[in-house]
């Protein structure tokens, strides 16, 4: 995405969130929260994030939780809570207590997705939200000697019915609990509801609502991104993780293994936090993929349109020479490229001079990413490019950037020193620094 040269704040924004718009539309995304997220404060302005991706043609189901809640009512009936492992015995008491509580939570979901002040975000919209019997549990039975009643697990999910009713532009929202094929109800947990239908659905995202900002390393730091291996090395160490994520990053690994295409962590604490994960570059939570989001690879023809659309903006201020998309469709091979989870942020070319000589040009990072490092990784792509190719001296001509090359080891020399074929179409007028490096 080229670098917006608008000085009006909102203009630069607006903008700047249009590709997303373009790419989420008609994409199916699962988000998940627990009891907890529905019962805080900003369960309101949720549902206004929810209205608002809808409205964009994102396909939502949205699963919940009922834990808080269900241990509310069970208190007040003087019943005691009993959880086995990850599940809750779910006797006959305490079903009673799930069906009021998740039913409650439906209903109040349900009222918060059909908002339609005029001083709201939601003024002007119209949701369908629907419900069904999606999902078909089984029980879980006797784990290690211990009946678990009814509490269930996930036998079908019914996806050929939730696509049709997302192809209508409903909102599918499903709960925690389900029926069997005997008519008997199963306290499920909401996390492997999640994992289920995303995995059936191939959702292209399934985002959970957490306790936390996101997953984090022994010092708290957050994790901004995650390979499954790397989800599944803090499984087994994580003993920092908050109650949310050891409950939520199993289901998360297996849903990116089994074909999820991103799977999201991130708090529901700060509001907003939904639309600041999903619309701008860094995020503000944990998001797992299969393989890490940042490739640097070799140009293919398909990238033309992104090598545009970043060098573009330095074209205009001076930055690299200009280069038309006929060129670089003849010269795509030259170049190499960062890619960031589909959009090409960084590039670099290679044009060899004689046996030994070669030129480092339109090295280029998208300004969102400078500070990643990515503009090093090209060089040192190039480098290597270089040297195979048996290239001993490599060269760079720039305006604006002759301090940054300096300190990774290029040297400045006289236009002289350039091969004759470069020096019969240097532009006077640029006056750009020649810097070599030895390799």
């Amino acid at each position: 995405m080229p670098e917006d040269l608008s000085s009006n704040p909102f203009v630069v924004w607006f903008r700047s969130v249009a590709p997303y718009v373009n790419l989420f539309r008609g994409k199916t995304f699962l988000v998940a929260f627990g009891g907890k997220a529905i019962a805080g404060q900003l369960a309101r302005t949720l549902a206004y994030d929810v209205n608002l991706l809808a409205a964009l043609g994102v396909r939502l189901v949205l699963v919940h939780g009922a834990r808080p809640q269900i241990e509310k009512l069970l208190r007040e009936r003087g019943l005691e809570s009993v959880y086995h492992g990850n599940y809750r015995v779910t006797d006959a008491a305490a079903l009673g207590c799930v069906i009021d509580a998740v039913g409650r939570i439906y209903v109040e979901i349900e009222a918060l997705l059909s908002q339609g002040l005029a001083d709201t975000p939601m003024a002007n919209s119209t949701i369908r939200v629907v419900g069904g019997n999606f999902i078909t549990a089984k029980p879980v039975g006797v784990v290690d000697g211990v009946d678990l009643q009814y509490s269930g697990q996930v036998r079908k999910i019914d996806g050929e019915g939730i696509r049709a009713q997302l192809a209508l532009g409903n909102i599918v929202l499903l709960s925690c609990i389900a029926s069997s094929r005997t008519g008997e109800i199963f306290n499920l947990p909401m996390e492997e509801v999640a994992e289920t239908v995303a995995t059936e659905l191939l959702a292209d995202k399934l985002i959970f609502l957490t306790d936390s900002r996101g997953a984090s390393d022994i010092d708290r730091v957050l994790l901004k991104e995650l390979t499954v291996e790397g989800a599944q090395r803090l499984i087994s160490i994580g003993d920092w993780l908050s109650a949310d994520l050891k409950r939520y990053l199993p289901p998360a690994v297996r849903a990116s293994r089994a074909g999820v295409g991103r799977v999201h962590l991130i708090g529901y604490g700060e509001d907003g936090a939904l639309l600041r994960e999903l619309f701008t570059h860094d995020g503000v939570g944990t998001v797992i993929t299969r393989e890490a989001l940042e490739q640097l690879r070799e140009a293919r023809p398909d990238d033309i349109g992104g090598l545009v659309a970043l060098i573009e903006p330095l074209e205009e201020i001076g930055a690299l020479v200009r280069r038309s998309r006929e060129l670089l469709e003849r010269e795509i091979n030259r170049f190499s490229v960062v890619e960031h989870d589909g959009m090409i942020v960084g590039c670099a070319a290679l044009y060899p001079y004689g046996e030994d000589q070669a030129e480092l040009a339109c090295l280029a990072v998208h300004a969102h990413y400078r500070r990643w490092g990515y503009g090093a990784l090209l060089m040192k792509r190039i480098e290597a490019r270089a040297r195979a190719a048996g290239v001993r001296s490599l060269f760079v001509l720039t305006t604006v950037t002759s301090h940054w090359f300096k300190e990774r080891g290029f040297a400045v020399r006289s236009v002289d020193d350039l091969p004759v074929e470069k020096r019969l179409v240097y532009n006077l007028q640029r006056r750009s620094s020649v810097l070599v490096k030895e390799l």
